[in-house]
């Protein structure tokens, strides 16, 4: 970065770093603690749809990467579309196997992005869910590397409970890279499986 960068307050982009996606199994033994929500054994990763060979070629080998781990029930991972137009890829798994579902995550993101995708990976979540029945996704933004709480009210109006988002924000930031600024922290409505 140059001292021409610098007045006119320009900076580099921040370098996407999947790993951090590591840190949510013990991120989760928090979030039971602190507000009661366990994993669902569900999560996705978005990106802006996708079409043709190559990114068929990718999603066959996203498949035959996961078809190794014998440990689940259906397919590896399900090439899904919600209604905004965006495409996901998503993976269940058993509730106890939460590593394994962050395994798959990283797997498919880091497979689109060794293909070419890179720009077109907009973020993956994983699914939380509590005794009473609210679900909860720890969201993961690719291209910042940091983390929100998503939680959707149930009634299937397009309404999200931001107060249990910012208490469980504020209980994780020791955890994870919690996302600092709240207008980043969007809805991702019509995901499919949580």
């Amino acid at each position: 970065m140059g001292l021409l960068d610098i007045l006119l307050g320009r900076t580099k982009p921040v370098v996407p770093d999947l790993d951090r996606l590591f840190a949510l199994p013990s991120a989760a033994l928090t979030l039971e603690a602190a507000a009661g929500f366990t994993p669902t054994g569900r999560g996705a990763v978005c990106f802006s749809t996708v079409e043709g060979a190559a990114f068929e070629q990718t999603h066959r080998e996203v498949q035959a990467l996961l078809d190794a781990d014998t440990d689940r029930d259906g397919p590896p991972v399900e090439l899904r579309t919600d209604g905004y137009g965006y495409s996901w890829l998503v993976s269940r798994r058993s509730p106890g196997q939460l590593p394994a579902l962050v395994n798959d995550l990283h797997a498919v993101n880091s497979q689109m992005e060794v293909n070419g995708f890179g720009p077109q990976l907009l973020c993956s979540w994983a699914g939380f869910e509590d005794r009473a029945g609210r679900r909860l996704a720890l969201v993961h933004l690719y291209r910042r590397g940091t983390f929100y709480p998503f939680a959707p009210l149930p009634g299937g109006a397009e309404r999200r409970d931001n107060a249990l988002e910012r208490r469980v924000g504020s209980a994780l930031r020791a955890e994870l890279p919690v996302e600092q600024d709240l207008g980043r922290w969007s809805p991702v409505w019509g995901a499919p499986g949580l």
